[in-house]
């Protein structure tokens, strides 16, 4: 079997590079056997070196994220000399900028992680997001950006999570069957364009049975119960979707999206509904 060497640069966490070259691989399912061969944080010489005795020891293309010129020019240089592809991934984007507002870009490695307000908000998201998991402290609900509620294995709290990384306030409530939706969930209900934007999540029954399952069988407990029973389980989504719909919350299924896929259409409703453009 051919194995194929991907070599991915970065001066920072590599979040930018992974995600790209990832939703790339994705297309090409017939190539069976892809290394990746992560360099974060590349930002001295000698960092420099250890990664180019790495692109010899296994020769492929290299995709970087590398800003400061001189640190760029000596990876570079080296790839030229073992003839393999050295792709920028920022310079399509970086000289369109610079084109369209007719000035100059800066060369400063991680600038996009440093300390300034946005990063304090996302700290603070994450804090108030995790406080707020899964119906715990449901005070200051009007602090949130968003409510996501959905029955059990609809996959609310990564989604919030993955929200709260972004930025977001997220809470998420579970629905639990004979139990009501919170007072203070309906209380904001009547306040709708002042508070927080209100979700829900539900997916198929057969997939969701199956996920509980699964669950079931990951605690050691028996997977006949009335949790993961089909019939039972399309009763609670059926449930859901009339709370939702009653309310006149607006509905996402998961059963065929991705956490990230999930969070983009939440996103693209708070700004909506806080009358931003996007």
């Amino acid at each position: 079997m051919t194995e194929h060497h991907l070599h991915l640069v970065s001066d920072a966490t590599g979040e930018t590079i992974s995600s790209a070259v990832r939703a790339c691989l994705v297309q090409f399912d017939t190539v069976p056997k892809v290394n990746q061969h992560l360099w974060w944080l590349v930002r001295t010489p000698g960092q420099v070196r250890r990664l180019i005795e790495g692109i010899q020891a296994h020769p492929g293309v290299v995709f970087f994220t590398l800003v400061d010129p001189e640190i760029r020019a000596v990876l570079e240089d080296a790839c030229r000399d073992l003839n393999v592809p050295a792709v920028p991934l920022l310079d399509p984007v970086l000289f369109a900028l610079k084109q369209y507002f007719q000035a100059d870009f800066r060369s400063d490695p991680g600038r996009q992680h440093n300390l300034d307000d946005a990063y304090f908000r996302r700290i603070d998201a994450i804090h108030y997001t995790l406080a707020h998991d899964d119906g715990q402290l449901l005070e200051n609900l009007h602090d949130a950006d968003v409510i996501v509620l959905g029955v059990s294995r609809t996959s609310k709290t990564p989604t919030c999570m993955y929200l709260a990384n972004k930025g977001y306030k997220a809470v998420n409530i579970p629905l639990v069957p004979l139990v009501p939706v919170p007072d203070q969930v309906l209380a904001l209900v009547t306040d709708a364009n002042a508070g927080p934007l209100i979700v829900g999540l539900t997916r198929e029954a057969r997939s969701l049975s199956q996920l509980r399952r699964n669950r079931l069988r990951v605690m050691h407990e028996s997977v006949d119960s009335i949790y993961a029973d089909e019939e039972h389980v399309r009763d609670e989504v059926a449930r859901a979707r009339r709370l939702f719909a009653r309310h006149g919350w607006p509905v996402i299924d998961v059963t065929r999206k991705s956490i990230e896929e999930v969070a983009a259409a939440i996103i693209q409703k708070i700004q909506r509904h806080k009358g931003m453009s996007w």
